[in-house]
């Protein structure tokens, strides 16, 4: 028998999705491609959106994909293949979208848009919302949420690194180190909405 989808409200899981469960700042999801395409603000602004993209897409399809596919038939042994063999597949209609009509941006975002076909925001936001027994309504203002904070943050990084780059900073600090500090202290100004939005 099917569980019960969580007594949520759609609206409470969207905010909480972006600030009090955010992808990057709370979950550490999605860390490699957030801390390769941070260095400039235009090419991080292009893969957040189409991080949203693919988030929306693909986890819409997995849900429908698990609720009318695999636990009718148990196949919840081949679920983590499902579902990646489906991110593989929208990623890839995405990326030949952009390469048709945004050459520019899908030469910058270059190695790392095939990437997000591995990046483990979208896998996890999957599992989440298999593990939540989310409805449609949720799942898909879910992953909207999720995507919106995971671009929210890479974006942000983004414009904070290239404000800095023109000052000067101590050797030790440069390239990774001083991503993982402005991303300590925006995870610690999340913090401030603990308890406004809760989806756990």
């Amino acid at each position: 028998m099917a569980q019960q989808a969580p007594n949520i409200s759609p609206i409470v899981i969207f905010f909480a999705s972006i600030f009090t469960s955010n992808m990057i700042l709370s979950n550490f999801l999605g860390m490699c491609s957030y801390l390769s395409v941070s260095s400039e603000f235009k090419t991080a602004n292009g893969l957040g959106k189409a991080v949203v993209v693919v988030l929306v897409i693909t986890n819409t399809v997995n849900w429908f994909l698990n609720k009318y596919l695999i636990q009718p038939r148990n196949l919840e042994f081949l679920s983590f293949i499902i579902y990646i063999m489906v991110i593989a597949a929208i990623v890839q209609i995405l990326e030949m979208a952009l390469d048709r009509y945004l050459p520019d941006l899908h030469a910058k975002l270059g190695i790392f848009l095939p990437l997000i076909t591995v990046n483990c925001a979208v896998l996890g936001a999957t599992l989440f919302q298999d593990i939540r027994n989310y409805n449609l309504p949720q799942t898909i203002l879910f992953n909207l949420g999720s995507g919106l904070g995971w671009w929210m943050a890479i974006s942000m990084l983004a414009a904070i690194k290239e404000k800095i780059a023109k000052n000067k900073m101590p050797r030790g600090l440069q390239g990774v180190g001083i991503s993982f500090i402005i991303t300590g202290i925006m995870a610690l100004a999340f913090i401030g909405f603990s308890g406004i939005f809760t989806i756990q």
